[in-house]
């Protein structure tokens, strides 16, 4: 029976769907092919808990953090879904784990943004001793930075590596034996990040609340 509610969706689960999907449209500047998923019976949501939930997307922005993919699961949700006005609430804060994917393109678009320029300058003072970031590529599985100084105009190119450590970002120059750390909020853990076919994906966990 619960097999069967399950995959024959009801109209509560439907709507808990749409009610989730408005919550994460309203949360993000732009977001493509939003898709998600709840796998539980009418009476659990009837009861406020979601068994599983996936969420998956595409060209996200969320607060000028420019994703190619990103990719959602969470089980054990505690929820306050209001059938009436369809405003739903989480009451457990609850831990999901994600994945999200970046081109060369989106990660350059972030360092350089109004928003999110000082990392890319931290990048280049700690690291370079260099003044601003000019331009990030991904080639051969490493970042290549170029940075410049205001002053004399010395642009240097050098290649970092990217790890993953202790729920923590670092960037690597072997050339220059400098490691730095990427800011973070503290409710992330970072589990792994690699780059592949010029691609950094990032697999991490979270609390989130609405």
């Amino acid at each position: 029976m619960i097999a069967k509610s399950i995959k024959e969706k009801g109209i509560l689960t439907k709507l808990l769907e749409k009610g989730i999907k408005f919550l994460v449209i309203k949360e993000c500047k732009k977001i493509r092919n939003l898709k998600i998923d709840i796998i539980s019976t009418s009476t659990q949501i009837f009861k406020g808990v979601i068994q599983k939930i996936n969420i998956s997307a595409e060209d996200i922005n969320y607060k000028d953090l420019f994703f190619d993919e990103l990719q959602i699961g969470a089980d054990n949700l505690k929820i306050n879904f209001k059938l009436t006005t369809k405003e739903l609430k989480f009451t457990n804060d609850p831990l999901i784990k994600f994945k999200i994917s970046l081109t060369q393109s989106s990660l350059r678009t972030i360092l350089l943004s109004k928003s999110w320029h000082w990392i890319g300058d931290k990048i280049s003072k700690e690291i370079l001793n260099q003044e601003k970031l000019i331009d990030i590529k991904i080639m051969n599985g490493q970042l290549l930075i170029k940075t410049s100084k205001d002053d004399i105009n010395i642009i240097k190119e050098q290649h970092i590596n990217v790890t993953a450590e202790k729920g923590k970002v670092y960037l690597n120059n072997e050339a220059y034996n400098k490691i730095i750390e990427i800011p973070v909020e503290d409710k992330i853990y970072i589990k792994k990040i690699y780059i592949e076919n010029k691609l950094i994906n990032i697999f991490a966990s979270s609390s989130i609340s609405f």
